[in-house]
């Protein structure tokens, strides 16, 4: 355990993925900190998730990768897309070697929930303050007053945003702007090993590209299930909640037509989640005075590169090393923190919202081109460039 130092008193809000990793680099740095999260327990909504190395590489330095590897996935068969009319291959990645070759790390698929209560053993448990919804933030000249919804008050000298999406934090930092309406939503089951056909159990992550339409699947949890990850057009259905629901009947029907393998997993799941995906511009800026914003309250991005939580573990990280280096200056901290992970946040949201239009082509010249594209790419290798990334590294520099 580090020997803690003379530090600012930093609130965390947020309690997910992001919040929690956030709290154990500063943990790690010798910083203490609270964790305040509204729900009464700590959980995460969702279901499976793509651990690549850029995040791995975190989890190990956490000193939590025998946890991690006790119900995390390692891809060894790799990625694969496949057409949706009939499952032909249009590329395949093979992970089981060249990963850790080029990167150092492997590619793990997981259960979200897992993860969280990896990245949680590695938190002091007094540090997380549970049916603490912060309802506002009001700036400090030496930090910011925190209210929350039962009438209770906290100062803090330095405020960390990790409170998603519909982030409260956010507001005290960043201009308001109306999401738009991207045209797609999305559907999530877990679909238990024994219900799901053998195709589904392999060590891969598959996606299947049709028109207007994505179907992805990978095992997760120690191989005791499958996840189920479809994304569709939206129609007039714009509810972000990621606890709506569908039914089974209502994918089954976006799917009609498609190869038996796609609509057999998805008649194996019970009713799915179903969200809006909406659009959000990149932030020009997520930092004013002593409060910051991380992982989807700063930079929200489609999860079509599978980055979300891995830019949250990153924003983490650098932010911890900031933070320490700096702690007699914690606003000039929270300035380095932004420089150096805009630019890279910025541009994941952008690619990934741009991947929409190439995963969903109609069948015709453009999606042919994008096929034969496929079967001459690498995307391992020309993706170095998120992979290899390490995020203390650029912290330092």
């Amino acid at each position: 355990m580090p020997a803690l130092v003379h530090g600012p008193r930093i609130a965390i809000i947020g309690g997910g993925i992001g919040g929690l990793a956030a709290a154990a680099f500063l943990h790690r740095a010798g910083l203490t900190a609270t964790v305040y999260e509204q729900a009464p327990a700590l959980t995460e909504v969702g279901a499976g998730l793509v651990v690549a190395p850029n995040a791995v590489r975190l989890l190990r330095r956490l000193g939590v990768m025998e946890r991690f590897l006790h119900r995390a996935v390692p891809l060894d068969w790799g990625w694969e897309f496949r057409r949706w009319t009939d499952g032909s291959v249009l590329s395949v990645e093979k992970l089981s070697d060249t990963c850790e070759r080029l990167y150092g790390e492997r590619t793990y698929t997981t259960h979200r929930a897992d993860l969280l209560d990896i990245v949680k053993a590695a938190v002091p448990g007094d540090w997380i303050r549970l049916g603490a919804r912060c309802t506002a933030v009001d700036p400090r000249p030496d930090g910011a007053l925190l209210r929350f919804a039962d009438g209770s008050r906290a100062a803090a000298d330095v405020v960390i945003g990790a409170d998603g999406v519909h982030s409260v934090v956010r507001g005290t930092v960043a201009e308001p702007a109306p999401p738009g309406y991207s045209g797609l939503c999305a559907f999530r089951t877990v679909v238990p090993a024994e219900a799901a056909p053998d195709f589904a159990r392999r060590r891969a992550q598959t996606l299947w590209l049709g028109p207007g339409r994505h179907f992805v699947h990978y095992p997760i949890a120690g191989g005791e299930a499958v996840n189920v990850f479809a994304a569709a057009p939206a129609g007039d259905y714009t509810d972000e909640s990621w606890s709506a629901k569908a039914t089974v009947e209502e994918v089954h029907a976006e799917f009609a037509g498609w190869d038996p393998r796609v609509t057999d997993l998805i008649a194996a799941g019970g009713d799915p989640g179903r969200w809006a995906l909406l659009e959000r511009a990149p932030l020009r800026r997520w930092s004013h005075g002593r409060i910051t914003l991380l992982g989807d309250a700063a930079h929200p991005m489609f999860p079509f590169f599978a980055q979300g939580a891995a830019q949250s573990m990153e924003d983490a990280a650098v932010l911890a090393r900031c933070l320490a280096a700096t702690a007699d200056d914690p606003e000039q901290a929270l300035k380095h923190y932004e420089s150096a992970r805009i630019e890279r946040t910025s541009r994941l949201q952008q690619i990934s919202h741009g991947r929409r239009d190439i995963n969903h082509l109609p069948d015709g010249p453009d999606q042919q081109a994008r096929d034969a594209a496929l079967a001459g790419s690498d995307p391992l290798v020309g993706n170095g460039w998120i992979y290899g990334y390490d995020a203390e590294e650029t912290a330092l520099s």
